[in-house]
């Protein structure tokens, strides 16, 4: 009888961010099959045991188990989380060069598997670690996918709808550029339900454009108010992740702000970078190229210049 392909999500690095990535995807049901690899193979061990003891109430079946870099040979998706977490006080670019020397190692070990996937990359800074990637992997562009700014923008929909009294899923919004200080808000393309913010902002007047740049300020430093506070964030990266994996698995077609390569759209080239993209079982089908205002365009060209400089000694 001829066997039904499943669906295979490898997590490498079973730190909090991946094992609150493989806890979000089995209780929303989205994969067959779930593999940890760790550096520290009893961390692995002990996690599958954790979470395959959660299993009764999940809402699918799913086989969860600790492997090793051979299990990514017929993986649909390979998830890397694994690296050196930010410290208080550190900028995700100072953890560059300790990251990019561990994702070598990880990504010809992966390659050696005969991995032919799709990747998605989260440890910091993770744009430029989904650069080392792609070019360490050889595969195409569009099989390598970085988590950009996808937490960014929810944490700013969530913001923005908090303000307004909106349920967030109804505020569109987005944050492009580097996941990190030089991030930029597109409030020339927000919206909040089906009205233009401008168009709030102009009849409400109990709404100030300066509460808005608050907004923006909390929204790009939140990772160093939760660092300071409880030491690492990962629920929101967590669930970012798997709502990545979805789009993916589920061929969605959804525009999602990731860290995507750019050849020559928004006037970059050679960069990941987060801008809306179109993902679907082929990864990156479309960078979708927005127009920006003036302000926006030189405040993401500002971006780019930065995360290349960052990249030189590494790259």
């Amino acid at each position: 009888m001829h066997k039904e392909k499943v669906n295979r999500v490898v997590v490498v690095g079973t730190g909090a961010v991946g094992c609150s990535y493989a806890y979000s995807l089995i209780n929303q049901g989205v994969v067959e099959e779930l593999v940890l690899i760790d550096v520290n193979e009893a961390k692995a061990e002990g996690e599958a045991m954790d979470l395959n003891h959660g299993i009764p109430f999940a809402p699918s079946p799913i086989q969860v188990w600790s492997g090793s870099y051979e299990d990514c040979g017929s993986a649909d998706l390979v998830v890397i989380t694994a690296g050196l977490a930010q410290k208080p006080g550190e900028t995700r670019l100072q953890l560059v060069e300790k990251n990019t020397k561990i994702f070598k190692e990880i990504v010809n070990n992966i390659m050696a598997s005969g991995f032919n996937g799709i990747f998605l990359v989260a440890t910091n800074p993770v744009d430029i670690l989904t650069y080392v990637t792609w070019k360490e992997s050889g595969l195409p562009k569009e099989r390598v996918i970085g988590s950009g700014t996808v937490l960014d923008t929810a944490r700013l929909r969530f913001a923005l709808g908090q303000y307004f009294n909106v349920d967030t899923r109804n505020v569109h919004a987005a944050i492009i550029g580097e996941h990190g200080d030089t991030e930029l808000p597109v409030w020339s393309r927000t919206m909040i339900g089906m009205e233009h913010i401008d168009t709030i902002l102009k009849y409400k007047e109990d709404i100030k454009k300066e509460s808005l740049d608050d907004i923006f300020i909390h929204v790009r430093d939140a990772a160093y108010q939760i660092i300071e506070r409880k030491g690492a964030t990962y629920y929101g990266i967590g669930m970012s992740l798997v709502r990545i994996t979805k789009a993916i698995l589920n061929n969605e077609n959804s525009i999602l702000t990731v860290s995507a390569y750019l050849n020559g759209e928004y006037g970059q080239e050679d960069v990941y970078i987060g801008v809306p993209a179109k993902i679907n079982r082929s990864g990156i089908q479309e960078v979708i190229e927005i127009k920006l205002n003036d302000q926006e365009q030189e405040q993401f060209q500002r971006s780019v210049s930065i995360l290349k400089e960052t990249m030189k000694p590494v790259i």
